[in-house]
């Protein structure tokens, strides 16, 4: 009887195991089905777009590649989805008209009445990045990384909200060159994937001030100085930037490629980008947003990715004028580590100032051939003449840019081993240390890291120009370039050129002065084109007061018709 009951006991025992072991597996497997269910980005066959772009009128957009070879987006947007996922589409919507294409100080009036907050505003742009960068269809391969602890650090600003720079609480996207301490600074190359470097100095200014750093965007690996007639827009990293007024139709602009598209597409409230020669002028014109080259020393360019110590700077890039001035102004600070830094008397403020600009009474250049080969050019400066101002056509002088690559040739073969040396924090997770490294890396897979090429990197190597003879080409570039625009300056005493997109910011760029675009209109194909306002050296606050009164007299800028929602 004792051993019937025992083996009883014992039966029990075994079938209650079992039924635990069945449970527990079950419990498992509905685990990795929720995972499964979470996933939130396939990757596709993009053949058929690169094929559908192979006789593309423009040859830099005749694709090789679209999507990343290396890149899963569920690795960037997986970790924040629980938290954007709390915003619902209603939610969302009812937000809409206070937060999209307005200005930072309409939104931080809506917050001070209480009708938003900062951690509102951040997961709205977050619910418009997954909802359409998510989507294979819609996405622009613009955003890259998010700030893991961006809605931590807005709800505690939500906290003390009085009394701050305007830049408090404001989301703002960054270049993917620019450093930051809590996301990888790549500039789009595989050989620095793993570079987790410190704040740049423009960075710990914005963070002083309150700015949320929301995530970075995407660019022209190397900042464009990787490959000849390659794409804009492209990095071996994240993929083809595309833009929003026309998804492989029209041209991303760069190197800033993702700053301009994801302020375009209303992603953040601001972005900052950088330039060496045009690569914040382009995407801005490209994708109708107001872009600013600042004056060299400026801003500083300490802990941002290289190409050239003598023309590099960053630049904001915004949807309106005063958002612009705004940034700028937020990222302004002495830096004793960067040479070119200056102390300048920079009006503090300037974006809160109660007199409207005018156009009347100011005096512009216009290039004589753009009034004979632009129309909208030359019906924006018709516009310009009837609001009062003067305007002067002019031929400017035939000018020499002979050496101007070998500028950035020699210049980032000294630089980057400077930069790697001070910023990058470990630099045993980065395989290279100069030049040579970066292209010695791409030859070990040129399919995956270098599908267009590394000419313009082959060219730093086979560039032996002396520093002598070096310093005689800055002089002289930065000489030809001031006569450009100085002659008809003086000559007529005007207050700025105008010009188009990026067409002379080669010359700006060996000029050193500052240049700011606004959208000017579109072309019947619907391709985004801007003025762009160009001063001499520190004239930022002249600048803005001509761009204020030329975007309150012309109104063009509208939002891409696939990013309403």
């Amino acid at each position: 009887m004792e051993n019937r009951f025992q083996n009883s006991i014992a039966q029990f025992k075994f079938v209650l195991i079992a039924l635990l072991v069945f449970a527990s597996c079950k419990q498992e497997a509905n685990k990795v089905e929720t995972i499964e269910e979470v996933i939130l980005w396939e990757p596709y066959n993009d053949s058929s777009e690169v094929a559908a772009n192979a006789e593309h009128e423009v040859a830099r957009m005749r694709y090789k590649l679209i999507q990343s070879k290396v890149w899963n987006k569920n690795d960037t947007f997986l970790p924040m989805h629980q938290e954007v996922s709390k915003m619902d589409s209603t939610t969302y919507t009812s937000l809409r008209p206070l937060i999209l294409e307005q200005s930072i100080p309409v939104i931080q009036e809506h917050i001070s009445n209480g009708k938003l907050s900062y951690e509102q505003l951040v997961l709205f742009y977050l619910h418009r990045i997954y909802k359409y960068e998510l989507d294979n269809g819609t996405t622009l391969n613009t955003v890259i990384a998010i700030n893991p602890k961006v809605l931590d650090e807005a709800r505690a600003l939500d906290a003390n909200s009085e009394g701050h720079h305007p830049i408090y609480g404001m989301p703002i996207l960054l270049k993917d060159n620019i450093g930051t301490d809590d996301m990888n600074t790549t500039a789009g190359a595989i050989a620095l994937k793993d570079n987790l470097a410190d704040d740049a100095f423009i960075v710990d200014r914005l963070k002083e001030k309150g700015a949320l750093i929301l995530g970075k965007v995407n660019l022209s690996e190397w900042a464009y100085f990787l490959c000849d007639g390659c794409p804009v827009g492209y990095s071996a990293l994240w993929g083809q930037t595309l833009n929003p007024y026309g998804r492989r139709v029209f041209e991303s602009g760069g190197s800033s490629s993702g700053s301009g598209t994801s302020v375009a597409a209303n992603y953040a409230v601001a972005a900052v980008g950088t330039e060496t020669s045009g690569s914040i002028l382009s995407p801005s014109s490209q994708n109708s947003v107001v872009g600013l080259k600042p004056t060299i020393g400026l801003l500083s360019r300490t802990g941002i990715v290289p190409i050239s110590s003598t023309l590099d700077t960053p630049g904001p890039m915004t949807k309106n004028v005063v958002d612009n001035a705004i940034l700028l102004d937020a990222m302004m600070g002495y830096d004793k580590v960067d040479d070119a830094s200056v102390l300048t008397g920079w009006e503090k403020d300037w974006y809160q100032t109660e007199e409207p600009s005018t156009l009347k009474g100011k005096r512009f250049g216009v290039f004589k051939n753009l009034m004979g080969r632009d129309s909208i050019y030359k019906a924006t400066i018709e516009k310009i003449k009837e609001a009062g101002a003067t305007v002067v056509e002019f031929e400017p002088p035939q000018v020499e840019m002979d050496g101007f690559l070998s500028i950035l040739n020699i210049d980032m073969k000294n630089d980057l081993p400077a930069y790697i040396q001070n910023h990058v924090k470990d630099v045993q997770a980065v395989a290279v240390k100069d030049v040579a490294d970066v292209v010695n890396f791409n030859l070990q897979d040129t399919l995956i890291r270098i599908p267009y090429g590394q000419a313009r990197l082959d060219g730093i190597l086979a560039d032996s120009t002396s520093a002598e003879g070096l310093a005689e080409i800055k002089k002289r570039l930065q000489a030809n370039g001031r006569k450009y625009f100085n002659e008809a300056m003086e000559a007529h005493d005007l207050d700025a050129i105008l010009s188009i997109n990026n067409y002379h910011a080669g010359f700006a760029a060996v000029a050193k002065y500052p240049a700011l675009t606004i959208p000017m209109g579109y072309k019947p194909s619907g391709e985004p084109i801007s003025l762009t306002f160009i001063a001499k050296q520190f004239q930022e606050a002249k600048l803005y007061d001509l761009g204020m009164a030329y975007e309150n007299a012309i109104k063009v800028r509208k939002i891409p018709s696939g990013y309403k929602d």
